[in-house]
């Protein structure tokens, strides 16, 4: 190991928290502070890790604002699209126990989706690869009108809803060709994973994946009654005011999509795990293989022509400040957080946020593809850390 870095993680080890992080964390703090209050956010986290060490954590607002429970490591928050790149990994075990190939027409998994209509050829030529890369040409949202009235369903709940729709649904573009956001695609391999598994999406990945990362505070959808008094509710702002939407909502069909909850240090285990971190327990390592994942992290297609950044299988590829950073944002109901890792130091940060900004709409696809100004500030974060926090630890 690199001199200067041992160093630096003896004395993060000996250290108070507050002291621990790097030069450049506390300009990225304040521009995180100026977000939160400019956009009357209620309650927000920001971590660091080292080596699957939390190094820095810095908590702003309310889990809660009327009962006045404060943000804090034990807040547990929905990461809305963060949830793909978990499926992604359930798609990579499968193609590694030999259950499938990634170049397999999803239509053999999926047979209802022969009532597509592609006019650029057969439907059968769109792979599994495709949807992981969002290269398919399906559309982008997963219910295509409705969901803004109070009595309305948050999620279409039902397989057959998506089914129906098949014979009205068509391919914007031919596949393969470009990257383009879809959240149907990722609904398609949840699917998958259930059919080849006879397990619920949401009990393969707890015996698969959650289990094995000791994720003690995840899970899919409704919370469950011991872990109620962590749970974040979510806002959005109404005529200058933050509105609570509640705490639980149902994904319905679409929780191998944007399901999953947890807290911030349960996150930060799945991270260790991406990132390969020291100490890793057998049952974390055996989750995918280290090739599997690099495989995921390797570009398929630029996100717009000529740009640097690109879209991987599950995970987006970014490029700022000579560095390599790998990532993903989420945003569902109010809920909105990102993620991004740089491997070679095997450091990271994950962000997540109650409150959906006033100029969001009620339920947006993912920061990745709408709501223009959350992407801005995300990328002003991601500029700010890759220029001050993330070189820290670099050799």
């Amino acid at each position: 190991m690199h001199v200067r870095r041992a160093v630096l993680l003896a004395l993060l080890a000996a250290t108070p928290l507050a002291a621990q992080s790097p030069s450049g964390w506390r300009e990225a703090t304040t521009a995180f502070d100026q977000y939160v209050r400019s956009d009357s956010i209620v309650g927000a986290s920001l971590v660091y890790f080292v080596d699957g060490r939390i190094v820095a954590e810095h908590d702003m607002g309310w889990q809660d604002r009327d009962a006045q429970v404060p943000a804090d490591s034990n807040t547990i928050w929905h990461w809305g699209s963060i949830t793909k790149t978990l499926t992604g990994i359930a798609i990579m075990q499968l193609r590694d126990r030999g259950r499938l190939r990634l170049t397999d027409p999803i239509v053999r998994y999926v047979p209802e989706l022969r009532k597509v209509h592609d006019p650029y050829g057969d439907v059968s030529e769109i792979t599994i690869g495709m949807l992981m890369s969002h290269a398919a040409g399906f559309r982008n949202s997963t219910w295509p009108w409705g969901g803004d009235q109070p009595w309305q369903p948050f999620e279409p709940t039902d397989w057959s809803q998506l089914v129906a729709m098949m014979p009205y649904t068509e391919i914007l573009f031919p596949p393969g060709s470009k990257y383009s956001y879809s959240n149907p695609g990722i609904i398609f391999l949840g699917r998958t994973i259930e059919g080849l598994t006879d397990d619920d999406f949401e009990v393969y990945m707890e015996k698969n994946v959650l289990r094995p990362l000791d994720m003690r505070s995840a899970y899919y959808d409704i919370t469950p009654y011991h872990l109620l008094e962590y749970r974040s509710n979510n806002y959005t702002m109404v005529d200058g005011s933050p509105k609570a939407n509640g705490l639980d909502f149902d994904t319905g069909i679409t929780t191998s999509n944007g399901g999953l909850n947890a807290s911030l240090p349960d996150m930060v285990k799945y991270l260790q795990f991406l990132v390969g971190a020291p100490g890793l327990s057998v049952d974390a390592r055996n989750v995918l293989a280290r090739s599997s994942l690099e495989e995921m992290w390797r570009p398929v297609l630029p996100l717009a022509p000529g740009s640097a950044d690109s879209i991987g299988r599950s995970y987006f590829i970014y490029h700022r400040n000579g560095l390599r950073l790998l990532g993903h944002t989420g945003s569902q109901a109010a809920f909105r957080s990102f993620f991004y890792l740089d491997p070679v130091s095997r450091t990271g940060v994950i962000a997540a946020f109650n409150t959906a900004p006033a100029d969001d709409p009620r339920n947006p696809p993912d920061a990745e593809a709408a709501k223009p100004r959350i992407g801005v500030i995300f990328d002003g974060l991601l500029d700010r850390l890759a220029g001050s926090v993330f070189p820290y630890f670099r050799p």
